[in-house]
């Protein structure tokens, strides 16, 4: 289960569609100009959470590489190479 916090703030949505997000919560959320943020859907809730790209196999968001196009982590590499030299 999630625990919401409140945070006493109300924001309206522009003629765009924007929102400003306060600099109260960017700072503690560490969230820069320029961060991109993921927009998910929790029943009539909308979540907003800072991007981070993670491994397509564990879904570990450290030190992410790269290849074709994926996000694979260092240890998800490292086990791959090990199941193609066992076969």
């Amino acid at each position: 289960m999630v625990k919401l916090k409140s945070t006493g703030i109300v924001r309206k949505v522009d003629e765009l569609g924007r929102i400003v997000l306060p600099i109260e919560l960017r700072r503690t959320l560490d969230i820069a100009e320029k961060d991109s943020l993921e927009i998910y859907m929790d029943g009539p809730s909308i979540v907003l959470r800072k991007y981070q790209p993670a491994c397509i196999f564990c879904d570990d968001a450290k030190d992410v590489i790269m290849f074709h196009g994926k996000n694979i982590c260092p240890k998800c590499i490292k086990s791959l190479q090990e199941s193609l030299t066992q076969e």
